[in-house]
């Protein structure tokens, strides 16, 4: 843990350190930058769900996995609508 939170720090200082040196083929560099960045998260998801298939116990538990996360996301978003319509009224708000 201690050298993922070590290579996170240098990133962020090297990038702190170098935000001034900025070339003519920025755009370039930039564009580049991006696709690699892609890739990279591409791969960390194949990864993942590589790890998730790979667990028994999660592969057993997907059902009920299931279920709880419809019913937080169906209770998460009726709240949100019935609170927003509360602000509504309570603000004044008219069509």
């Amino acid at each position: 843990m201690f050298s993922v939170i070590l290579f996170i720090l240098l990133g962020i200082c090297s990038g702190y350190l170098l935000r001034k040196k900025r070339s003519r083929s920025c755009a370039k560099v930039q564009t580049a930058k991006d696709k690699v960045i892609t890739v990279l998260i591409w791969l960390l998801l194949f990864l993942l769900g590589v790890e998730v298939g790979g667990n028994e116990q999660i592969i057993k538990a997907l059902p009920t996995l299931g279920v709880e996360a419809l019913l937080l996301s169906v209770a998460g978003t009726l709240g949100c609508c019935v609170l927003a319509w509360a602000l509504w009224k309570i603000a004044g708000g008219k069509r």
